[in-house]
């Protein structure tokens, strides 16, 4: 069933099964989502609050271990976006997107908080650990604890960017285009320096530690 972003909500829509919502938005593409959430459809935007705020929490928790903070952070954006449909720009990747509103998000509350100000996500340094999940594309779900242990030392031993984009790219799945747009960069080489800079040193912190 095929729902017209332009079309007002109806109370009939709104029965929709959750299922069915995730079922139809699933088969669209981001910028079909997204236009239809900022035409004011209610059932877009169950759609992206299902999908993306356990997204957003995931990722949050890799920039504070505070979780409410974290859980603040996401209320805020999902407010804040539905305030302003009928006015929000395009956007090609939700998920880069909304990656890009929460390091704004969290930086601001933090400075907040903490009385300090935190301009970049390299001001976090040291405030988060990233954990390698048993779902990640950065290990195969063959690996044994051991690498895996290893793999976490390796990335915790970057700075706070590099175990971002590192973690965007490859748990999250975002190209280094999308990682451009989540740190603010101005070109996407940029974003590809970053990280093979990050696996570079991670080569190297692994080889130590095999010697």
């Amino acid at each position: 069933m095929a729902i017209n972003p332009k079309k007002p909500t109806t109370s009939a829509s709104l029965s929709i099964k959750n299922s069915d919502i995730l079922r139809i938005y699933g088969k669209k593409s981001d910028p079909e989502v997204w236009e239809a959430f900022d035409y004011g459809d209610e059932l877009a935007f169950n759609y992206l609050y299902r999908i993306y705020v356990p997204v957003l929490f995931r990722y949050g928790t890799q920039l504070t271990r505070d979780e409410a903070v974290v859980q603040d952070c996401i209320q805020n954006i999902f407010i804040s976006l539905r305030s302003k449909r009928g006015t929000l720009t395009k956007v090609n990747c939700i998920k880069a997107y909304l990656f890009k509103i929460m390091n704004r998000e969290v930086l601001k509350k933090l400075s907040k908080y903490k009385k300090l100000e935190f301009k970049d996500t390299n001001d976090l340094e040291g405030s988060f650990l990233i954990e390698v999940s048993s779902e990640s594309k950065m290990i195969e779900s063959e690996c044994s604890i051991e690498i895996k242990e290893k793999l976490e030392t390796a990335l915790n031993q970057l700075t706070s960017k590099q175990r971002l984009a590192i973690l965007l790219l490859y748990q999250e799945g975002l190209s280094y285009k999308q990682i451009a747009e989540v740190f603010d960069f101005n070109e996407v080489k940029t974003a590809r320096k970053l990280v093979y800079r990050a696996l570079n040193s991670m080569r190297n912190i692994l080889k130590d530690k095999n010697q």
